[in-house]
């Protein structure tokens, strides 16, 4: 399972102009998932990334957690990131987890993440085409995978 965490001022998912998950102060996360990954993934990822310090505190030190300042997250499906491209130019998605197998760890990574948040999430929609926007707050951005925790 692999994750791009963003921290964010701001953040939103429109479908068809509408707007389905929006956010404030927290993080963006785009999540991929793998045919191998399990809820021992989700569940590192959650625990790793509720704890992330990444917020700064009242010295402006990159030293609070989302659990410290009561942040928002906003969760959005993004199989390109299990993209293969050794080959050529065109990606391949083939380590991407099938549609079957994605969707209910994908909404179990959410309910994980709400529960030990203990606030709701937000999300975009599995498989739609969906436009997100976001102000990256620093910029932060970490990249995250449960197969090659560093």
């Amino acid at each position: 399972m692999r994750t791009v965490i963003q921290r964010v001022s701001s953040a939103s998912v429109t479908i068809d102009g509408k707007t389905v998950g929006s956010i404030g102060r927290g993080m963006m996360l785009l999540l991929g998932i793998a045919p191998e990954d399990t809820h021992d993934d989700a569940d590192w990822l959650v625990g790793k990334i509720s704890r992330l310090r990444i917020f700064d505190d009242a010295d402006g030190v990159m030293n609070l957690s989302i659990l410290d300042t009561g942040g928002e997250a906003l969760v959005v499906s993004q199989f390109t990131l299990m993209a293969s491209y050794r080959k050529g130019n065109r990606p391949s998605y083939i380590r991407a987890a099938r549609p079957e197998t994605a969707i209910p760890l994908y909404e179990y990574f959410v309910h994980q993440l709400a529960e030990t948040l203990g606030r709701p999430v937000s999300t975009g929609c599995f498989g739609a085409d969906m436009q997100v926007s976001l102000c990256n707050d620093g910029p932060v951005t970490i990249v995250m995978d449960s197969k090659n925790p560093e």
